[in-house]
């Protein structure tokens, strides 16, 4: 996955509280097989109206929020199954940043593993750029990571992240390029078994 250290764009206010990951990502779209492309079913239900067609009064359809780069919604997002396509259709659309009070725990870890960075504030905060992005779609917000803050015009706080997970996103460190930093010794382990016992094939 690409490093993360700053993203920096307009807001995308989703003033919902308890958004699951069905909402985001709704069932009938997970049996694709591939890893993109899922952006265009970001929450695919409340995008449209009963008949199918685009609902232009949701916040995704509105030319305004075209270009947003981080989605700012209420707590406990990302409840619900642990499905993968969540974050996934939310990165493919084109944020890099989700801020909300609480997360869901596999949702947050989920999102760190692909490079999509979540960020908890708190409610008076969240509340506060929910606002801005409302009334002012150009509003430039900026999530710098090393320093972990989260500034606009008027608004500068900070917000806590494991060193671990930091550490990961800075380096743009995935779980296979963790394991293969480790491959000599793995190598070594495997050459060191009896040949009686199973080895990783090449």
């Amino acid at each position: 996955m690409n490093p993360v250290h700053v993203v920096e764009g307009s807001l995308a206010p989703l003033p919902r509280n308890n958004v699951d990951t069905d909402q985001i990502m709704p069932k009938q779209f997970l049996k694709r097989v591939e890893r993109t492309g899922y952006g265009e079913f970001l929450f695919y239900d409340w995008a449209r109206l009963s008949d199918g067609s685009l609902d232009p009064e949701f916040m995704l359809n509105k030319p305004e929020y075209g270009d947003a780069k981080i989605l700012v919604s209420g707590p406990n997002f990302g409840s619900g199954s642990s499905r993968e396509h969540a974050p996934w259709g939310i990165a493919d659309w084109g944020f890099g940043a989700v801020i909300a009070p609480s997360f869901a725990d596999i949702f947050y870890n989920n999102c760190t593993k692909i490079g999509l960075l979540p960020v908890s504030l708190s409610d008076k905060e969240v509340q506060w750029l929910i606002e801005l992005g409302s009334e002012d779609p150009a509003a430039v917000v900026t999530i710098d990571l090393p320093d972990q803050t989260v500034s606009a015009e008027g608004f500068d706080t900070t917000f806590n992240i494991d060193p671990f997970i930091k550490h990961r996103l800075l380096n743009g460190l995935d779980d296979i390029t963790l394991t293969m930093n480790h491959e000599s010794d793995i190598t070594e382990f495997e050459g060191s078994r009896p040949a009686y016992r199973p080895v990783l094939g090449v």
